[in-house]
């Protein structure tokens, strides 16, 4: 039986990821919407991930979380209660204080477009790496319609097992759909999807979770580097090729700083092909010489042209994010900007 503690706070913390995904979900196109509440659907029902989802009982399902949505919208998010104590939904660091000793951690925090996210699930572990504190959750108790696999909030970084492992499968099932002979397929083999996709699953998820927290670390210390003004810019820009660029140089710094040089320095070359498979399109046509070393990289097998390019990019990037903001600064105007500021990028690919 659930304990009276889980039982209760789970369910309010559902509520405040309702009450969230009522005010956004409809943000999403429709491809991504369904193919998100599809997954969500997997989830909340428990369904295996070779499970066939009934069109019948998920239109159904849709519908009523479309309805209770619709009942949510105007509400505020409610406050936690654990061991008599109250706590604001946002306070992750008090709240995870409480919940240690009831081996669950808690997360809250702000996504794309500062968007609410919250989380709660059963704590696999908590440990430092330098000066960063890292929870990992494994089983999920309540989540939102959209479920990152990872997130920073100041030094500490949650990392979400299941989320992580779910987002592997909708990889695999993407996939699967025409099988391409690319990144993806090159990841895909060195993994036992073939006989048993579980298995498969846990060894993906076990390589790619340590790479989501060098990831996080990127963001951490490329967040420190450019200070408050990125964000500021970036909270004032329309839905455009200017809010996309700027993630995606933003990205790459991370990447550069963090990730990358870690993959370097303990080569796995399943992870490698995982990293180049889910780089956005964007982030492909900004860093074209991080294509051409990779594609040399499947033919000649020396990794000494990528280790070069990795070690000036992290450069590369912050410059081009400082030139980004001044460039800011004399140019308020969005249209004005995002032309110019898509100029840039252009003139700086790396």
């Amino acid at each position: 039986m659930m304990n009276p503690v889980l039982k209760t706070l789970s369910k309010t913390v559902q509520h405040n990821c309702n009450i969230s995904d009522a005010y956004h979900a409809g943000h999403y196109t429709l491809c991504i919407y369904l193919l998100k509440m599809r997954e969500f659907y997997r989830w909340e029902c428990d369904k295996g991930f070779a499970a066939q989802l009934g069109k019948e009982n998920l239109g159904s399902w849709m519908t009523e979380r479309e309805d209770l949505w619709t009942s949510l919208e105007g509400n505020d998010f409610a406050s936690l209660t654990i061991d008599d104590k109250e706590f604001n939904p946002f306070d992750s660091e008090k709240i995870n204080q409480q919940l240690v000793s009831h081996n669950m951690v808690y997360s809250a925090g702000y996504g794309s477009k500062f968007r609410p996210h919250f989380f709660l699930g059963e704590l696999e572990n908590v440990h430092r790496e330098g000066d960063y504190t890292i929870y990992i959750s494994n089983k999920e108790y309540a989540r939102d319609l959209t479920a990152p696999p990872a997130m920073a909030q100041g030094r500490t970084i949650f990392i979400r097992r299941e989320s992580l492992r779910r987002m592997l499968w909708e990889k695999y099932e993407e996939w699967l759909w025409n099988k391409p002979d690319n990144a993806m397929k090159r990841a895909i083999q060195f993994y036992p999807f073939d006989t048993d996709i579980n298995l498969a699953l846990e060894k993906m998820t076990e390589n790619e979770l340590h790479m989501a927290v060098l990831h996080e670390m990127g963001e951490i210390r490329s967040s420190s580097l450019l200070g408050s003004q990125w964000l500021e810019i970036l909270s004032e820009l329309p839905r455009s090729k200017g809010e996309i660029l700027f993630r995606s140089v933003k990205d790459h710094l991370a990447d550069n700083l963090s990730t990358l040089p870690a993959l370097m320095k303990n080569f796995k070359p399943e992870s490698l092909h995982f990293y180049m498979a889910n780089l956005s399109s964007m982030r492909k046509v900004i860093a074209p010489q991080l294509l051409q070393h990779y594609e040399q990289w499947l033919v000649d097998q020396s990794l000494t042209p990528l280790e070069e390019y990795i070690a000036m990019a992290a450069e590369h990037w912050l410059k081009l994010a400082g030139n980004m903001m001044q460039l800011r600064e004399t140019t308020t105007d969005n249209t004005r900007y995002i032309k110019e500021l898509s100029q840039m990028v252009e003139n700086n690919y790396c």
